[in-house]
Order: structure tokens, then sequence, then C-alpha cells
């Protein structure tokens, strides 16, 4: 089977036993095409589509010619691949476009910054599309492009980047939700939780792929550009929750708290959102594709989460004691990781990792892999494991727990061969796991 996406597939296909090689392929595949309709492009052609002088989002239909000029601004992982597509549908004004990957592009403006934490690069690039949103007047009309990423992207701190860095890299590595992780950047932020939206008169409409389960458009990216409910006061307790100080940081909290700081705007007239793609329509591209395999598939959760290392050996554990052979299992969500070693990994990679032991000797093959392509602090997207793993790792003196307590999981699957390697995918919906009990 050709792949577009993996980069590495042939030496995750010849890099195991006989029995597990026709398991891996088919997985490897349908991991290929999940992440190929979820992909920023795909998604926009396929949700977005142009009637005459309107465009039609998710069955809302828009009089472009209501509207004297049209802007387009986005940030995340997936924002440059969604305005390659945006550039064929509609005609803009002008264009900022803050992403983590350069991609060609007729006419929009792509703009390169860092993740998974911000720099002066990022905050520069923010005054560009903050600059669109400002001259943007009530007769105007600005499509944002919203996706997973865009909270470190997209930066206008209230306090310094260093102390933003320590706060955000403090409570990342005690294992804090995403939401919290948010809610905290939002309070530290100009842009964040509705902010920018604020800025504008303009009408925004704001076409979102979700990174977090349930699609909680406040926290998407720190919702830019929507309604905020969290306040100073949530702030102040999630560092108190997580034993997270620092000073610069909680002066601002503190202000913020008195009424010194406007709070995030409870309210937005200006704005339209629209989820467009999640980690449900991965999930669902994952079954079909395992179907047309002619195999049985079972889209178990979507909203999977807790320590990595956990629902690994529960993930496993299901598939040996699912009562059908021949049978596809399908999870997607996202979990985290208590980091406590200084090794290199991510929570897809830990995941699998902890999952070697309960899969050994069983006719199952698994993997985890990040949407977006890249896991934590590794340049892997995740890993796959089968039966065979536990064999292999003892014969190349590998020892598991050893990799787990250092949090170095990458190191263990690069040694082994089987860490999945994609690069930027031009999405990001959380996390797929993909189980077959051969």
């Amino acid at each position: 089977m050709f792949c577009f996406v993996i980069e590495n597939l042939r030496e995750l296909l010849s890099n195991t036993k006989e029995k597990y090689r026709e398991g891996r392929e088919i997985i490897l595949y349908i991991l290929e095409e999940a992440l190929k309709k979820v992909n920023g492009y795909n998604v926009v052609k396929e949700r977005v589509k142009r009637i005459n002088d309107a465009i039609k989002i998710n069955g809302r239909k828009i009089d472009l010619s209501n509207y004297k000029r049209i802007f387009l601004i986005g940030f995340g992982k997936a924002s440059a691949e969604m305005a390659k597509a945006m550039e064929e549908i509609v005609e803009f004004d002008d264009s900022a476009i803050l992403t983590t990957k350069e991609v060609e592009t007729r006419r929009a403006k792509i703009y390169v910054g860092t993740h998974p934490y911000p720099s002066r690069k990022n905050i520069e690039i923010t005054e560009k599309i903050v600059e669109i949103v400002k001259k943007a007047d009530k007769n105007d009309l600005i499509f944002c492009l919203i996706s997973g990423g865009g909270s470190s992207l997209l930066c206008k701190p209230r306090v310094s980047l260093e102390a933003l860095i320590d706060v955000t890299e403090k409570l990342m590595k005690k294992g804090c939700s995403i939401e919290e992780l948010n809610t905290v950047r939002k309070h530290l932020s100009f842009v964040k939780g509705g902010q920018l939206a604020k800025m504008s008169k303009a009408k925004i409409i704001s076409l979102i792929i979700s990174d977090i389960i349930g699609n909680p458009i406040e926290f998407i990216s720190s919702g830019p550009t929507a309604e905020d409910k969290t306040t100073f006061k949530d702030t102040l307790k999630i560092l108190k929750k997580y034993g997270v100080e620092n000073k610069e940081v909680l002066e601002v909290i503190k202000k913020g708290i008195k009424g010194e700081i406007e709070e995030t705007p409870k309210k937005l007239e200006n704005v339209e959102n629209f989820v467009i793609a999640d980690i449900s329509l991965a999930c669902n591209e994952a079954k079909k594709v395992a179907e047309e395999f002619g195999i049985k598939a079972k889209i178990v959760k979507t909203d999977l989460r807790g320590e990595a290392k956990e629902v690994g050996k529960d993930l496993a554990k299901y598939a040996r004691y699912y009562p059908r052979d021949n049978a596809i299992l399908i999870f997607g969500g996202e979990t985290t990781v208590k980091v406590k070693g200084k090794g290199k990994g991510g929570r897809n990679q830990e995941m699998m990792l902890s999952a070697i032991e309960e899969i050994k000797n069983e006719h199952v093959v698994m993997l985890s892999c990040g949407t977006d392509g890249i896991d934590g602090n590794s340049p892997a997207a995740g890993a796959i494991i089968d039966g065979y793993s536990h064999e292999k790792a003892m014969k190349k003196n590998l020892n598991i727990n050893e990799y787990l307590e250092r949090n170095d999981s990458y190191t263990f699957f690069e040694k082994m061969r089987d860490a999945i390697i994609t690069g930027y995918t031009g999405t990001n919906v959380m996390d797929i796991q993909i189980v077959y009990k051969l």
C-alpha cells in the first residue's frame, strides 16, 4: 500500500515477525487515511462551499456581497492548510496566518512561529494579525482559521515572555488539563479569551478544527474569538492547585481579581464560531476504512483521557479480552503525562510503551498517534507495537520500566525502530489509537 504521510512505513512493516506484518500494514493504512481526512485543506474544502456570492458553512449561508472588504487571519497547526483551501473559495484584501510549518500558497501570507512555547517571533507575527483585526470596520468580514497550537502561536502577553514560558512549562509538566492551562493563558494575554474579537468592529467568522474533548470553543487555542466564562479567580485557583508560583504572573492575576485589569469578555456580538472538524471525524474515517477491508470495526471512545501509561495498559487489556477476533477497535482523545524524568517522548509513545507487557505474545497490533505529527518533545508522532514487541525489547536489552520511569519513550521506540514518523500533518484533532485483534 502506498503511503503519503507516514515517512518510515517500510521500516515499521518489516520490523516484526511475519504473522504481525499484515496487521501492521492494515492499521498504518487506516491511520494514513484518517490523517488525510482531517487535514486542514481537505476539511475546509469539504465543509465550506461557495454558492455564487455566498458561502455555506455547516449549513449556514453567508452572503459575501454584504461586506465591503474581506480579510483572512489564522493561527494553529492546521491554519496554513486551511488558508490554502480558503484562497480557492474567497477573495480577500489582506491576510496573516501564523503556523508551525511553511506551506506554499498563492495569496495567503504565511508566517512560521514556534511551538509548544511562544517566542519573540510569535509576538511580532501576532501584531500583524492584530493590525488586520483593528483596521477592519463594521462593513468588513474577517475569516479566522483556528486550530490546535494556537495558544502558543498567537501571543500578546500581559507578562514577560520569560514569565509566560515559566508558568506554561511548569503547568504542563504537572499534568494539568488543557482547559486549566488555557484558562491561565487567557488571563495572561491581551488576545485570548475573546479579546481578539473584541478589538474589531467587523463581522468575524471563525472556522475551527478542535483539539479538545467535547469541542469547547472557549478553550480551543484559548478561544480568541469566543465568549469566556473563566475568571482571574479561576486562574489563581489553578496555580495554587498545582503549586505553580511566579511573582510577575501573580501580580497580574491579583490586579485582575481586584478589577484593575478588565476581565475577558463574557458577551460578543460580532462573532460566529463553527467547528468543522474534530477527533470523531478521524475515528469515523478509520472505521470506514477498516470495514472496507472486511474487518469488523468499533469506535470505543472519542473522549479518552487520563494518565497515558495507565490508559495504555487499559487499552491493551480491553483488546485481550475483547470477545471477537479479526476486529479493529478505535479510540480518540488526549491523555496526560506527569513528567518526572528527563527523557524524550510524549503521551502516545508512553501509552504504547506501557502496553507492551500486556500484549506479550498476544495476536494484537496497536498504535497511538498524535494527529498533528508531533508527540511531546520528540520528532515522532507516536508508536506501533504488537505481540512480538516484548520479546524484541528483551533481545535488545531494553528495560521497559526504566524507560517509563525516565519518560524516555521516544529513545525506546527509536531503538526498537517502531516510532511513527510523519512530520507536521497539517491538522490537529488530538490523538487516535487503533487496535487490531488478529
